[in-house]
């Protein structure tokens, strides 16, 4: 629902309808058509825009509304949201910034679930689906939940979370009988043994989606998973962790309906061994057959010898997941002309341009498309595995249907954007990160390019762009605003030259929520202001900037309903190329957001709240 029409449903209640708190004759009807009508509206900005017509409609939403969606688990108490949606069937939870995804988050920061899991099992009876994303779960919120929601819960997600065990899961997998999809993908999970995995198997038939892809769990039993696909014959996903490929044959042969496998292993590391090896490795794994309905893969460590074990089904592929397998540029290539239908390709930047042009060439259904940072190791990647403005030309030429896009490049020029711009018109989410590999850079500072693609990319809702000093002026933030009219979340990595060029950003974005900064030369007191001039600001987070040294400077952004803490800098280790430790400074950090709930009272020593009475006297 656009604007306009949130705008005509704020004011139709004093139209001759009579709605809400009117007196009118209709108005019993009336509000009977939108009790009718209001529960099949799903999105949560249209929820929001009806529930403030009339009282009448904020109690038709309160009582209908299923599903929540918690961008911070401190901007409101569990208590709170019971008390405004009562019958809530599904939850999202996020906890700690995305930026503890790259370990720039102190590990004690916070983001526990626990008040969360007791008011759900208090007041939620019908809780269907759970998703936690970056938070602490101890085993004994599990437990809770397995006991007092087992028999409704349908969905658990665990997304990135820590803090749990294998014991929690067994509960999950004993009691939860009604699940029909766990997922745990990248947790930090403590392995104790692997019987949840085979009470999981004892206890349920109706499991469609089970995901411990990029986890520890390394006591995983073939013949557990094989159980389970034969006693679930709805199991459509499977993600695991390192399991020999070898082992799963049955499996394979059991998961009639299985679409997406991601995960497995292969025994001998491939890419650095002769051809009698070579032929060994497609003799053992040559049995290897993937369920007819297969469209989705990703396997981890897939090397040249074991590519052909996936021709068969190359076809059909519609998403294939590369972040972890070794192969070269030449490797990509050979694959990917057997990919027509691929339409997600996640991968590392040891695609090269080469093998983005064959993707520009050979899928041109493509619409979402990774390609993370790879080995920064001399030897450790192909030399071609390096992207530049010659493959984002070929893929902005050749996938026109192209939704995301996140990628790191060693060069750019401003011409690839402006090329972008003009092709990519379905593009919702655009993330580019500048690698320092490359001394010079054939083109920058990139004002005019970025320009072009926020003017052309009309759909863009996600935006970040992570440079280089230098890689954007002034002028260029100040294009960025006044070209970002329907962007919500933005990550800006050092660009701009002064405050001037921030203010001048802040003048526009209309629709921001997110912002998140890295490595700028902004002051306190600019960030403060520009927080203040971006209307829809909800949440902002900032590494690396020119500190007062108590904050002092960061008031100017104090308002009702917004937290503001403080995250000194702070020595840490870090492991090198060599995987030697070593200690590296990280930079202060800034994170300010809308709540509801007010200060939190769960601080760690390594977060300051800023307090502006401690002010006072100064």
């Amino acid at each position: 629902m656009d604007g306009k029409k949130r705008i005509k449903l704020k004011s139709c209640c004093s139209s001759g309808g009579g709605g809400g708190d009117g007196d009118g004759g209709s108005s019993g009807a009336y509000d009977t058509v939108w009790e009718c009508v209001i529960p099949y509206v799903q999105d949560a900005r249209d929820r929001e825009a009806v529930s403030v017509v009339c009282r009448r409609w904020y109690e038709i939403d309160r009582i209908t509304r299923k599903h929540v969606t918690i961008a911070l688990c401190y901007t409101a108490t569990p208590q709170r949201l019971s008390r405004r949606f009562p019958q809530l069937e599904s939850l999202k939870l996020k906890g700690k910034p995305r930026a503890s995804m790259f370990n720039l988050i102190p590990e004690d920061w916070g983001g526990f679930v626990t008040p969360w899991v007791e008011e759900i099992v208090r007041s939620f009876g019908r809780m269907k689906v759970l998703h936690l994303r970056r938070m602490i779960v101890k085993d004994s919120d599990l437990e809770l939940l397995a006991t007092s929601t087992g028999k409704v819960l349908e969905v658990l997600r665990l997304d990135k979370c820590s803090g749990f065990s294998t014991d929690g899961l067994l509960r999950i997998g004993r009691l939860c009988r009604n699940l029909r999809s766990l997922f745990m993908e990248e947790c930090s999970i403590i392995e104790n043994d692997g019987e949840w995995l085979h009470e999981l198997a004892l206890n349920n038939t109706i499991l469609e989606n089970l995901n411990f892809y990029m986890t520890d769990l390394m006591k995983i039993a073939s013949g557990d998973l094989e159980l389970i696909a034969r006693r679930c014959p709805s199991l459509v996903s499977m993600k695991i962790s390192d399991c020999d490929i070898s082992d799963l044959i049955g499996f394979f042969r059991a998961a009639t309906s299985l679409e997406e496998f991601g995960g497995g292993s292969f025994s001998e590391p491939p890419g650095q061994v002769g051809e009698g090896v070579f032929n060994e490795q497609l003799e053992r794994y040559a049995p290897v057959v993937f369920p007819p309905k297969l469209c989705r893969l990703g396997l981890t460590y897939l090397g040249k010898a074991e590519m052909p074990i996936v021709y068969p089904v190359a076809s059909r592929l519609t998403k294939l997941d590369l972040l972890y397998a070794l192969l070269d540029t030449e490797g990509h290539c050979l694959l990917l002309q057997r990919c027509p239908n691929l339409e997600i390709l996640e991968t590392r930047n040891v695609i090269g341009d080469r093998g983005l042009e064959v993707l520009a060439q050979s899928c041109k259904s493509m619409k979402r498309l990774r390609i993370e940072r790879g080995a920064d190791e001399q030897d450790m990647e192909d030399e071609e595995g390096v992207v530049s403005q010659r493959g984002l030309i070929a893929l902005a030429q050749g996938c026109l249907l192209l939704e995301y896009l996140a990628v790191y490049v060693s060069d750019i020029t401003n011409a690839s954007l402006e090329c972008m711009g003009a092709h990519s018109k379905n593009l919702r989410d655009f993330r580019l990160v500048l690698l320092d590999r490359e001394e010079r850079i054939t083109d920058l500072p990139l004002d005019n390019g970025v320009r072009s693609l926020l003017m052309g990319c009309h759909k863009l809702r996600r935006f970040a762009l992570y440079l280089r000093p230098g890689g954007l002026t002034d002028v260029g933030l100040g294009y960025i605003g006044k070209y970002s009219p329907n962007v919500r979340w933005m990550l800006l990595g050092y660009i701009g030259e002064s405050d001037q060029g921030l203010l001048e950003f802040s003048r526009g974005c209309p629709s921001l929520q997110k912002l998140e900064m890295r490595g700028c030369c902004f002051s306190e007191r600019a960030l403060a202001v520009a927080a203040l001039q971006l209307t829809a600001l909800r949440y902002l987070w900032v590494q690396g900037y020119r500190a007062s040294g108590n904050g002092r400077d960061l008031l100017t952004m104090v308002r009702p309903n917004w937290n503001i803490e403080l995250i000194p800098s702070r020595q840490v280790y870090v492991q090198d190329q060599d995987g030697e430790k070593i200690m590296v400074e990280h930079p202060a950090h800034i994170l300010a957001y809308y709540s509801l709930a007010g200060p939190r009272t769960d601080f760690p020593a390594t977060v300051k709240p800023l307090d502006p009475n401690n002010f006072l006297d100064l």
